[in-house]
């Protein structure tokens, strides 16, 4: 197990990029990590690793029917994992990257350990320097809170760490998160519309954006 401070407040140096170095090596490695985001601190792994994939669901006594979210860098890396339509492109371009996670359609290569088997997936840019600079590095990651299935989610490393354990390879301790909330869930399909979970972004702002 490695902790690994990083404070990029003021600006990106040597011992953030020894920090994102290790934690880019043991998700292409197929290890888990704990990262940091605007919102919560995240439990990561490469996508794309199906046995990664169990390990985190089992590390975080998660059940396998509750599909996990995805983080991307940009919108180009979105469209990788997703199939975009109209109300996602409008609220990519209105709160991306930052507090919002959309469930739409996945793309095929998304494994079916990552969706519960489900059709659609949850995606969201983080609002992070670190976080957007390990997942350029390494590809989509999984994105969710870094806490024990059913405990509080972890605003600061010391409560991964405290959940966790040795189960996790890497933690990156950050400090606290600056919004210290989840993110907003919506859900699109075709016109459709469902607020799965309200977080930092106001509910009145999504229906703003998306007229409805």
């Amino acid at each position: 197990m490695k902790i690994i401070k990083c404070d990029y407040s003021h600006g990106f140096d040597a011992h953030c990029e020894e920090a994102v170095a290790a934690a880019a090596e043991d998700v292409a490695a197929g290890r888990l990590i704990v990262y940091p985001t605007e919102t919560v601190y995240g439990i990561g792994a490469d996508i794309y690793n199906e046995s990664a994939i169990k390990n985190l669901y089992v590390a975080k006594n998660r059940p396998f029917d509750m599909p996990l979210s995805v983080a991307v860098s940009d919108k180009a890396m979105l469209e990788s994992v997703a199939v975009l339509n109209e109300n996602a492109d409008k609220l990519i371009k209105a709160f991306l990257p930052g507090p919002l996670t959309i469930i739409i359609k996945k793309q095929p290569n998304v494994p079916d350990i990552v969706t519960s088997s489900s059709q659609k997936v949850g995606i969201r840019i983080p609002d992070n320097r670190f976080a957007l600079e390990l997942i350029r590095r390494t590809g989509p990651i999984v994105a969710t809170s870094a806490n024990l299935h059913g405990r509080p989610d972890a605003v600061d490393v010391d409560a991964a760490i405290s959940d966790y354990g040795d189960a996790v390879d890497t933690y990156i301790d950050a400090g606290p998160c600056t919004l210290g909330q989840p993110s907003t869930i919506v859900w699109l399909m075709d016109k459709e519309v469902e607020i799965v979970r309200q977080g930092a972004i106001p509910v009145d702002k999504i229906k703003e954006v998306l007229e409805c």
